[in-house]
C-alpha cells in the first residue's frame, strides 16, 4: 500500500510539473512584473562601428559624437516589407596603446544595443592614445564576439575606420572577412585621409572582399553644424518630453538621469546637434521599455495583473489598475502630440537645411548613410 501511495505522488508531482510547462499562465512566483522583451517578428538593422582610437584620430572620434543622431534619425526612415526595422549598434574600440596588448589593443565598449543613450555615453567615454592599429584583429574579434543572428532579412554591417595599412597585425583581413561573409556580414572600410592612400594601404581591397563599400573622409574637418528657424521650438519640446517619462524599478532614476547626460553632451557640441538627438528621441527607435513605464506597457512588459507595487514610481503606488491605466494613457497621450510636433517640425528644419550651403561629402555620416542605402536595397529595405 505505501508503495501504491508513493507512486500515486510521484505520479501527482510529475503531472503538477507538465502542466506548468504546458500552460504558460501558471505562475511559479508570487509576483512578476517584468518579462523579456522579443522582436523576433521584425528586421533588425545592425551595424558594428570599429573605430581607430589612436593619437592621429582625435578628429574621428569627435566627428562620430557629433554625427551620431543624425545617422540613427536617418536609418529611422527605413523599411523593410512595410515595417520599421530595429536597429541595434555596437561599438569597439582598437588602436589605443592603453588597451590590452595580449587582446590586439581591442576594447568591446558596448555590445549591440538598441539604448541610444547608453550608446551615447560610449561614444563619449572615448579617448585616443597610441597605437598600433591591427584591423584584421579587430574584424575578426567583432565577427566572432557579436550576436549576429540568423535572419536572412537582417542588414548586418561592420563599419572600420582608420589611418593605417589594413594588412597590420597577426590576424589577416582576408581570413577575418571570410569569417564576416559567413556569418551574412558586410565589412565597410572608411579610410581617413587621401583616397588613393587608402586603396594602395588595402582599405578597399577589404571592403572588396567582403561586398562592402569602401570610402574616405576627411576626419579633421569640423563638423558643420547649421542652425534652423525651428531649432527653439524643437528644444522646447524636448523639455516637454522628458517630462513624459515614468522611471520605475531599480535602475528607472539612474537611466532617466542618463538621459539628461546625453541631452547635454549633445548640446555641449551644438544646439543643433541637441536638436538632431531631440528627433531621435521622438522616432520609433528611442525605445526605453527597461525603465520608462509607457514604453514597458507599449511592448508587453508591464503586466497590470501581476506588478509589483515596489516596481512603480511613488506617485502611481497604491493606485488601482484602473487608476494606473488612465494615468499612462494620458500621459500616452502626451507624448505622442509631442512626438508628432517635433517630427512636423523637423521636416521643415530639414527642407531649410538643405537650401543652405553645406558640404557633407566628405563626412562618417555622409560615409556611413550611403552605405547603408546601397546594401540595404539588396534585400528589400526602402526610405520614406
Amino acid at each position: 500500500m505505501k508503495i501504491i501511495l508513493k507512486a500515486l505522488i510521484i505520479c501527482a508531482c510529475l503531472v503538477g510539473i507538465l502542466t506548468s510547462k504546458a500552460n504558460p499562465n501558471v505562475k511559479t512566483e508570487k509576483h512578476q512584473s517584468l518579462k523579456p522583451i522579443t522582436k523576433t517578428e521584425k528586421q533588425t538593422i545592425k551595424v558594428a562601428l570599429l573605430l581607430d582610437t589612436s593619437n592621429s584620430m582625435d578628429g574621428l572620434i569627435d566627428q562620430a559624437k557629433a554625427q551620431l543622431w543624425e545617422i540613427v534619425n536617418e536609418l529611422s526612415y527605413a523599411k523593410c516589407d512595410d515595417v520599421r526595422p530595429n536597429l541595434q549598434i555596437a561599438l569597439y574600440e582598437y588602436g589605443n596603446d592603453n588597451l590590452n596588448s595580449l587582446e590586439g589593443y581591442i576594447r568591446q565598449i558596448i555590445s549591440f544595443s538598441s539604448d541610444l543613450d547608453e550608446i551615447s555615453k560610449a561614444l563619449f567615454s572615448l579617448t585616443t592614445n597610441g597605437g598600433n592599429e591591427f584591423c584584421g584583429h579587430v574584424i575578426d574579434t567583432s565577427v566572432k564576439q557579436l550576436n549576429w543572428g540568423t535572419d536572412q532579412k537582417d542588414l548586418k554591417l561592420i563599419f572600420i575606420a582608420g589611418n593605417e595599412p589594413f594588412t597590420q597585425g597577426q590576424v589577416s583581413y582576408k581570413d577575418a572577412i571570410t569569417n564576416a561573409l559567413e556569418k551574412g556580414v558586410s565589412v565597410n572600410t572608411i579610410f581617413c585621409g587621401d583616397y588613393n592612400q587608402g586603396i594602395s594601404s588595402y582599405w578597399k581591397d577589404g571592403a572588396d572582399l567582403s561586398k562592402g563599400n569602401y570610402m574616405a573622409i576627411n576626419h579633421n574637418q569640423a563638423t558643420v553644424h547649421i542652425a534652423s528657424p525651428y531649432d527653439d521650438k524643437i528644444l522646447n519640446l524636448n523639455k516637454q518630453l522628458n517630462q513624459t517619462y515614468i522611471a520605475f524599478g531599480k535602475s528607472g532614476r539612474q537611466k532617466m538621469a542618463l538621459q539628461e547626460e546625453q541631452d547635454n553632451n549633445a548640446r555641449g557640441y551644438s544646439e543643433a546637434n541637441a536638436v538632431s538627438r531631440t528627433v531621435s528621441k521622438s522616432s520609433h527607435l528611442y525605445n526605453n521599455a527597461t525603465w520608462d513605464l509607457l514604453d514597458a506597457e507599449k511592448e508587453g512588459v508591464f503586466n497590470y495583473d501581476t506588478f509589483k507595487q515596489t516596481d512603480l514610481p511613488i506617485e502611481l503606488q497604491g493606485k488601482s489598475k484602473k487608476e494606473i491605466k488612465a494615468y499612462l494613457a494620458e500621459k500616452r497621450k502626451e507624448r505622442e502630440t509631442i512626438q508628432n510636433e517635433i517630427q512636423e517640425l523637423n521636416l521643415k528644419r530639414k527642407t531649410f537645411i538643405a537650401e543652405q550651403s553645406r558640404n557633407k561629402e566628405n563626412l562618417l555620416e555622409n560615409a556611413m548613410i550611403e552605405a547603408v542605402k546601397k546594401q540595404a536595397s539588396l534585400k528589400n529595405y526602402q526610405w520614406e
